[in-house]
C-alpha cells in the first residue's frame, strides 16, 4: 500500500486541488464578486451623506437590508449589518447582558459553542455575571429539559448555536426558543454555519437574536448580520455615529452588505436541491471512510446534521499529521474550527461530547460545498485509507495495539451501522 501512496503523492502535483473546508470559509460566488466590483466602482458614496452619491449608497444599503430580511422572513428594521459573525455574537451576548443586568446577571450557553460566544461569556464572568455551561450528549445535542431546569428567576439570556461548526450537529433551537419565551428569557442563536445549508427562519424558531456571517455563504470576508427582534433593546457594542439606526457606529460597508444579500438570495433559491445533493455526497463520504478505515468514529449526530459536514476521529494518530499528508495529496481539510487551528489543545467540542483527549487529537473535519463533485469524493476515498495506514505504521501507539499491549477505544467497525443504501445510524 505504501507503493500506491507514493504513486498517489507523485500524481498529486498534476491534479487540481480539492477544497474540503467550506466550514472554515467559502470562495465568493462569481456573481457576488461582479456585484461588489460594480458597486465599488460606480457607487462609492457614504450612505450618511446628504447628496446624490450618498443617497445612492443609502438606497443600495436598504435594498440589501430588505433582501436579507425577506430571505429570513423578518422585517428590514430587524436586520443590522456588522463586520462578521464574531461581532454579531459579541453584540448579541454583551448587548443583552448589559441592557438587562438590572433584571438579573445569569446567562446560559453550552460547552460546545463557537469561541465567539464562549470567550464573550468568559469576559462577562469577569464583570460579575454568572454563566451556566450546559453539557451535551455524545452526539452534541443540548437537552431542552436540562436547559429548562437551568433557567432561574435571574436568567436574562440563553445562547445556543443552531448548528455546530465542527461536528455539524443541528440543535433543537425551536424547542429551546419556546422554553425561553415561556420563561421570558432572551434567546440568541449563532446560525453562522446554518444559513444557506438548512432552512433558517428566526421567528419560526422563537429567536430574539440570531447571528450570521457572509464568508460562510459565498460572500466576502468582512460582513456579517445580526437579526434583532423588533422592540428588543440591547446596548450598543460599537460607539460612534448614528449608523444602523443609531445602534452600531461606523460607516456601513455598502458593497459587502449587498454581497451578503446576493449570496443569501442565491443560497436560498437553490437550498432544497443543493442540500439534497450535498447530503448524498456526505453520506457517500461517511459510508466509504467507515467501511475502508477500521477504528474510525463518526463524530456528531447521524441524522440531525448539516448536509455538508463529516467529522471523523481516527484512533492511534494525530489530526495534524493527517492534514499535512492530505495537503501534500492535494486536499484542504481541517481538524476542527479554523479559529482555533493554531492551538495544540484538543477540540473543546470533541471533549464536550465525551471523547477522550487522545482520540480527540486524531480528528478530521471534511466539509463539502457547491462545487464538490462525486469524483472528488471518490478520489478522497482512495487516498484517506492510504494516509491513515501510513501514519498508523509510524505510530508507537498503533504498534503497541498490534502487539496486544494497548486496547482500542474505538471498535474496528467504528460503532456505525453502514447500510447498503448509503444511510447510516450510530448504534
Amino acid at each position: 500500500m505504501d507503493t500506491l501512496l507514493e504513486k498517489r503523492l507523485q500524481e498529486a502535483s498534476g491534479k487540481k486541488r480539492v477544497y474540503f473546508d467550506h466550514a472554515a470559509t467559502t470562495a465568493p460566488a462569481d456573481e457576488v464578486i461582479d456585484l461588489v466590483t460594480e458597486i465599488l466602482r460606480q457607487h462609492p458614496g457614504n450612505p450618511s451623506s446628504f447628496y446624490r452619491e450618498g443617497h445612492q449608497a443609502a438606497r443600495i444599503l436598504e435594498e440589501a437590508r430588505a433582501s436579507v430580511a425577506s430571505g429570513l422572513g423578518v422585517l428590514p428594521e430587524e436586520i443590522f449589518f456588522t463586520s462578521c459573525g464574531t461581532e454579531s455574537d459579541n453584540w448579541a451576548v454583551k448587548g443583552t447582558a448589559h441592557a438587562r443586568q438590572g433584571r438579573g446577571r445569569h446567562l446560559i450557553t453550552s460547552t460546545i459553542e463557537h469561541h465567539a460566544v464562549l470567550h464573550t461569556m468568559e469576559a462577562l464572568e469577569k464583570e460579575g455575571f454568572e454563566v451556566t455551561y450546559l453539557d451535551v450528549d455524545d452526539k452534541g445535542l443540548v437537552e431542552p429539559d436540562q436547559l429548562e431546569k437551568a433557567i432561574r428567576p435571574d436568567t436574562i439570556l440563553v445562547s445556543i448555536m443552531m448548528a455546530n461548526n465542527e461536528i455539524g450537529t443541528i440543535q433543537p433551537v425551536g424547542r429551546i426558543g419556546e422554553i425561553c419565551r415561556e420563561a421570558n428569557v432572551i434567546f440568541h442563536s449563532d446560525a453562522v454555519q446554518a444559513l444557506g445549508a438548512i432552512p433558517v427562519k428566526p421567528r419560526d424558531l422563537n429567536c430574539d437574536l440570531m447571528s450570521f456571517s457572509g464568508h460562510k455563504l459565498y460572500a466576502p470576508k468582512g460582513i456579517g448580520v445580526l437579526f434583532k427582534r423588533k422592540g428588543l433593546r440591547i446596548d450598543r457594542l460599537l460607539d460612534g455615529g448614528a449608523q444602523e439606526r443609531r445602534q452600531r457606529g461606523g460607516t456601513e460597508n455598502v458593497a459587502y452588505a449587498m454581497a451578503f444579500a446576493r449570496a443569501c438570495e442565491l443560497a436560498l433559491k437553490d437550498l432544497d436541491r443543493e442540500s439534497k445533493r450535498q447530503t448524498k455526497l456526505r453520506d457517500r463520504l461517511i459510508k466509504g471512510v467507515i467501511e475502508a478505515v477500521p477504528h474510525t468514529k463518526l463524530n456528531g449526530h447521524s441524522e440531525l446534521r448539516l448536509p455538508n459536514n463529516a467529522n471523523f476521529s481516527f484512533e492511534f494518530i494525530e489530526g495534524e499529521s493527517i492534514l499535512l499528508l492530505l495537503d501534500t495529496l492535494g486536499y484542504a481539510c481541517s481538524s476542527g474550527s479554523a479559529c482555533t487551528s493554531a492551538s495544540l489543545d484538543p477540540s473543546h467540542v470533541l471533549l464536550g461530547i465525551g471523547m477522550p483527549a487522545e482520540i480527540a487529537h486524531g480528528s478530521l473535519r471534511v466539509t463539502i460545498g457547491r462545487k464538490t463533485s462525486e469524483g472528488e469524493i471518490d478520489r478522497f476515498l482512495i487516498d484517506i485509507p492510504l494516509v491513515i495506514e501510513r501514519l498508523r505504521d509510524m505510530s508507537p501507539l498503533y504498534a503497541d495495539f498490534r502487539k496486544g499491549k494497548l486496547e482500542a477505544l474505538i471498535p474496528p467497525e467504528g460503532g456505525v451501522d453502514v447500510r447498503i443504501d448509503g444511510g447510516y445510524d450510530l448504534v
